[in-house]
């Protein structure tokens, strides 16, 4: 009985142990919020909307206009405010305050309260839509500011903090991890987002993401919910993607980018094998601009790019993001896939617009096409004159009829337009069976389809036929 109770208190001591040295490991965030917490600002917006009562057939100045405003609508005014909140931090002495774009878009009065109750009237310095950073400045000095980390060596798992204003509950705290890092995101190619599952709600917009060293390392932009509260997705720009847009708005007012004048797409499995790579790394281009930077420079559609300027493509969504960074005017080396194997190409890299309004890429192929395509579980046909000149390319292959079931998984649609096969134009009929033959069964073979007014890559297996 003795051995048994003994055994039993060492078991509880035991776990007590382990639960005292997990408890151990637990952080302490007490420090950098006391720290970092005066850092942060609240920032308030006003828009004004005006002529809110619309009587939109008489001038303001017109008496029929004050007559119908006195008589039927005399409670409304003719102007109405909407506001609106977020957050932000100081990143320098003087007053210059990082936040987001959404935060004080369309704002005609912005507010920034410290944590000390100051409030400042600020400024609009600059703002980018394309990458969600906005820069202010408030006339003050003597303020803490922030230090800025390296969001390249977060690490996922990592804890992280963030301080911020959600609904307007200044200088509220909460903690995560990092999630994922590089998380691309619908329409917004140029920043790779610090994906953490801190709780993060609206008004904590423009606010900072700490590492646990009390560095800045992302600002937190936004949400994925379906209830408009916070549900562990959270995604923050990289601080270093925001410095690079608030200095050029700090020296210029707006934010230059290169381009090259391609389409890109994610080089997946099947497609690196239908060309000839071992493993899918780097950018797949499915389209090159006319008379653009990379037309001029030799790049075509269906090379695979694998180094940018002599730094490693890894997906598609790096591509993007080396092109923006890079001077306009300068000539780049590019290490690109073509055919099977490696090759050296210089682009000098042109300004991209500033309404983002590009130019949508085309590239014309050759010959006329017809017949029925059996390998690739598909029925076409060729194209009238008509159809021809109406899409604005010299040839191609309507597809009629979808059989396989390689050719229904890949997407293919009645009503997309095969261009070419490969990186090889199509030149006959006769050419393109040619081609397919010499395809082993079982093989991937990369088409290139036009679907609207967009071209990409897709990779269908042939069957054994």
């Amino acid at each position: 009985m003795l051995k048994k109770l003994v055994g039993f208190f060492a078991l509880v001591a035991g776990v007590a142990l382990g639960v005292s040295a997990y408890a151990k490991e637990l952080p302490d965030f007490t420090d950098l919020v006391e720290k970092q917490g005066p850092t942060v600002v609240n920032i308030s917006t006003t828009q004004i909307i005006r002529n809110a009562q619309g009587f939109h057939n008489f001038p303001e100045g017109d008496p029929f206009y004050e007559e119908l405003r006195r008589r039927f609508v005399p409670q409304m005014p003719r102007e109405q405010e909407s506001q609106s909140l977020g957050s932000g931090f100081i990143i320098s002495a003087d007053g210059y305050i990082m936040t987001n774009a959404h935060v004080v878009d369309s704002a005609e009065k912005i507010t920034v309260r410290l944590t000390d109750k100051r409030e400042f009237r600020a400024k609009v310095i600059g703002a980018d839509k394309r990458t969600d950073v906005a820069l202010l400045k408030i006339e003050a000095t003597g303020l803490p500011k922030i230090t800025v980390g390296d969001p390249n060596k977060l690490k996922v798992g990592e804890w992280v903090v963030a301080i911020g204003s959600p609904f307007g509950f200044d200088s509220s705290v909460t903690a995560g991890i990092v999630s994922a890092k590089s998380r691309a995101l619908q329409q917004d190619s140029f920043v790779p987002f610090i994906q953490t599952d801190v709780a993060i709600n609206p008004g904590n917009s423009g606010g900072p993401l700490f590492n646990m060293n009390g560095e800045v390392v992302g600002i937190n932009s936004r949400i994925t919910t379906v209830s408009g509260g916070s549900m562990g997705l959270s995604f923050a720009i990289p601080i270093d993607v925001a410095t690079q847009v608030t200095e050029q708005l700090r020296t210029t007012g707006k934010v230059t980018r290169g381009r090259i004048g391609v389409s890109i797409q994610e080089l997946t499995r099947e497609l690196a094998e239908s060309f000839g790579l071992s493993k899918p790394a780097g950018a797949l281009i499915s389209n090159v601009e006319k008379n653009g930077p990379a037309d001029k420079a030799g790049i075509e559609a269906s090379d695979v790019i694998l180094k940018f300027d002599g730094k490693p493509v890894s997906s598609s969504i790096d591509l993007p993001r080396m092109v923006a960074a890079t001077k306009p005017g300068s000539k780049v080396a590019v290490e690109l896939w073509r055919k099977g194997g490696p090759r050296q190409i210089t682009v000098e890299i042109a300004e991209m617009p500033e309404d983002g309004k590009l130019a949508r890429a085309a590239k014309k192929l050759a010959d006329d096409l017809a017949g029925t395509i059996s390998r690739l579980g598909i029925a076409v046909s060729e194209l009238s004159k008509e159809q021809l000149e109406e899409l604005q390319i010299s040839s191609g292959l309507l597809v009629e009829e979808v059989k396989g079931s390689a050719a229904r998984a890949a997407g293919l649609q009645h009503g997309d337009v095969l261009l070419a096969i490969g990186s090889i134009p199509i030149r006959s009929l006769g050419q393109f069976n040619e081609i397919l033959k010499q395809v082993g069964k079982g093989r991937n073979v990369a088409l290139l389809v036009r679907r609207d007014d967009a071209a990409s890559y897709v990779a269908i297996r042939l069957d054994e036929k």
